[in-house]
């Protein structure tokens, strides 16, 4: 008799044991984790994904495997992750499409700032306000001056209805006055190959697919989209030293499951942060054209609100439409 308690409780700490989640012990990770892009392979958001997959299959001891879900102006891969197990074995790629299509998607079947957890910022990438090397104007205010006495007949190309390229172009648009005709392509390669010959006159596209054909002279750079000057490109100025209060990098980060255990989203959180203070990995990021964010989840949650209110006001001003 004198052994029932120690029995009884051996059971009580054996069946608080099987109530924890596997997630949340010790343990964790023990089997791969799945890391959604929404975007097919080789862009700027896939080969980040890449980067910081590498960085964390090794922190954590197992493979982080990159899955590729394009689609649906971004939504199939984000509902996807939305919609999966909360057992800290899935990650999304945060995107600038995230905060967008809040506003351009009338009816989505997820909520993302409900349906998903933060994990941590990585990295800003700006986007760079570019022009056909024989285009009139040599700097912004130049651009502005040429634009307000030419209403109308400036083309400003962009990656499609909606995207980040577009609207960036679209706050410029509201915050200067400018009138240009949007001209939307399917991606921004067929964007670039039009603006070279100057079949289209401007284009605010993201610095990585684009910093190639400025260094090589095949377009002029006017300035960067983002709060500060880029190291990538550190002689352009930023569209808010003309246009004070511009801003709208593209900016990247991650994302779990809503219900993801918090100490799983305590430790991915930091293996993000050792990643961006790594100088190795820091100068693989700033290949990219990014500055790091880090911080805390809800430092980046915070930013995604700011970010989701600010792309609000711009796609209702520019009546962007899903294609």
């Amino acid at each position: 008799m004198r052994l029932l308690p120690t029995f009884v409780s051996g059971l009580v700490l054996l069946a608080s044991f099987l109530a924890v989640p596997a997630s949340a012990q010790p343990d964790y990770p023990n089997r791969p984790i799945r890391w959604i892009v929404p975007y097919p392979p080789g862009g700027t958001t896939d080969l980040l994904a890449r980067l910081m997959a590498t960085w964390l299959s090794q922190r954590l001891g197992q493979q982080v495997v990159v899955d590729n879900k394009p689609g649906g102006g971004n939504n199939i891969g984000t509902e996807m992750a939305a919609k999966a197990p909360p057992d800290g074995y899935t990650i999304h790629l945060v995107n600038p499409a995230n905060a967008i299509n809040a506003t351009l998607y009338p009816k989505l079947p997820f909520n993302f700032l409900e349906d998903l957890v933060p994990v941590g910022g990585i990295i800003r990438v700006p986007n760079v306000m570019t022009v056909t090397k024989n285009f009139p104007a040599k700097n912004v205010a130049e651009f502005i001056e040429y634009g307000k006495k030419n209403p109308g007949k400036i083309n400003m190309a962009s990656s499609g209805s909606g995207t980040s390229v577009h609207l960036s172009g679209e706050l410029f648009k509201f915050m200067t006055g400018v009138d240009m005709k949007h001209i939307p392509y399917k991606g921004a390669g067929p964007a670039i190959v039009d603006l070279i010959p100057g079949q289209v006159d401007v284009l605010f596209d993201n610095m990585p697919s684009i910093i190639g054909h400025i260094r090589g002279g095949n377009l002029r750079a006017l300035a960067v989209t983002s709060a500060q000057r880029s190291p990538a490109l550190p002689d352009t100025p930023t569209v808010a030293e003309t246009v004070p209060g511009y801003e709208a990098s593209a900016w990247f980060g991650a994302a779990a499951p809503k219900g993801t255990p918090p100490a799983v989203v305590a430790r991915l959180n930091r293996e993000i942060n050792a990643a961006l203070a790594d100088p190795a990995m820091k100068a693989k990021l700033a290949d990219l054209g990014g500055v790091p964010i880090g911080g805390t989840p809800e430092q980046f949650w915070a930013l995604h609100r700011a970010e989701t209110e600010k792309w609000e006001k711009i796609v209702k001003f520019s009546g962007a439409k899903v294609e």
